[in-house]
């Protein structure tokens, strides 16, 4: 039987097919292979699969062997998750455009990838002022010391500063690069790079030998604002790829902090006007470690073997549970319903109903169906 990483690196290879388009038609046929395998007037279902790419899809698949391709792939992409992997991080899973590959090097630690040790991002500018470069450190090794993973892009600057500030607090960084995980860019960033291999996790979209190029890192700040309960920007002037991972995260739900700046500053900017669109202020570790507990209680620090038995919790009733999360067990019918059923039954929107599964998923009360389905355990 072929594998079914085997079939993701397949899909990937079609013209036209990328994150968005391939999880929905993950979620439509409940697995890629038996997509593989479907005539057109099934893929005509899938949301967004027109008549052409339709004919794309048939033309290409006839030239793909997928066993091959993954035979060769592994050759020098021996580690690599798909979002049919239970080691795939959950959190991802919530946004429209999860990666179809997500590459790794390092020390996997599956409380992260389940989420119940929370991850925060800190990034910013690559030029960052002395109040920029302090207050990422100081913010950096708090949130180590309160047991989050620190989250960012090992770019020059702010992002150099949080992976270094938590390494050296002896904490866990992600570092998600806009290249290969075997490439290490910037090069000045040597160091660090083998840093976070040693003591943290590398992950990218791209296989290996991808060089970068300046298309792959704004792709790549959808995937650190994805891993996130919270995206943290530090300094970041007007036109600021930081800003981008700031629009990926109110998309996607997460809460947004800025660390205030001056108006005499250009590296404030941005920041600034984030402030003016609604963001969360840094005032200080103490005030920002306050907000970051309106969070739902996760045990951040579980002993080995009971991450081994994190999809097996022991269930608490439901006169225990929060009002919303009660409420969406209620919406779940005897056998199973739709994702837009209990949407509709709860009028909770998207972001908040994904989230609010994931957790309830977690505590064990409910399994997740091929097609977007769950059903009461």
């Amino acid at each position: 039987m072929i594998n079914e990483k085997a079939y993701w690196l397949a899909w990937l290879q079609i013209k036209g097919i990328g994150a968005i388009l391939l999880k929905r038609i993950h979620q439509h046929f409940g697995n890629v292979s038996q997509a593989w395998t479907a005539r057109p007037s099934e893929l005509e279902k899938v949301e967004g699969l027109g008549s052409k790419i339709i004919t794309q899809i048939v033309n290409q698949k006839a030239t793909i062997n997928p066993q091959q391709l993954l035979e060769k792939h592994l050759q020098n992409n021996p580690h690599f998750w798909t979002p049919a992997d239970q080691e795939y991080p959950r959190l991802l899973l919530e946004i429209p455009s999860p990666p179809p590959i997500l590459y790794y090097r390092g020390t996997v630690e599956l409380t992260e990838n389940l989420g119940s040790k929370p991850a925060i991002a800190i990034v910013g500018t690559r030029y960052p002022t002395k109040y920029g470069r302090d207050w990422t450190r100081k913010i950096s090794q708090t949130l180590t010391k309160e047991g989050f993973t620190i989250v960012s892009g090992m770019a020059a600057g702010i992002d150099a500063e949080a992976h270094s500030a938590c390494l050296a607090a002896r904490g866990r960084t992600i570092a998600v690069l806009g290249t290969g995980v075997d490439t290490i860019y910037p090069h000045s960033n040597s160091q660090l790079y083998h840093s976070i291999q040693q003591q943290g996790l590398i992950l990218s979209e791209y296989p290996a030998g991808t060089k970068p190029d300046r298309k792959n890192f704004p792709s790549r700040n959808r995937i650190i604002a994805g891993l996130s309960r919270a995206v943290l920007i530090m300094e970041a002037p007007q036109r600021s790829g930081a800003l981008i991972t700031a629009r990926y995260a109110n998309e996607f739900c997460r809460d947004v902090y800025v660390l205030p700046g001056s108006l005499n500053n250009p590296q404030s900017i941005g920041c600034l006007n984030l402030l003016n669109r609604g963001a969360h202020v840094i005032l200080g570790e103490n005030e920002l470690l306050e907000m970051l507990e309106i969070m739902p209680k996760l045990d951040i620090n579980p002993q080995p073997e009971a991450a081994k038995n994190l999809s097996q919790p022991e269930k608490p009733p439901l006169s225990d549970l929060e009002p919303k999360l009660a409420q969406i067990i209620q919406a779940i019918n005897d056998d199973s319903s739709s994702l837009d059923a209990i949407a509709q039954k709860t009028n909770l929107d998207t972001g908040t109903l994904l989230a609010s599964l994931s957790q309830l998923e977690l505590m064990g009360l409910i399994s997740q169906l091929p097609g977007m389905r769950y059903q009461v355990n």
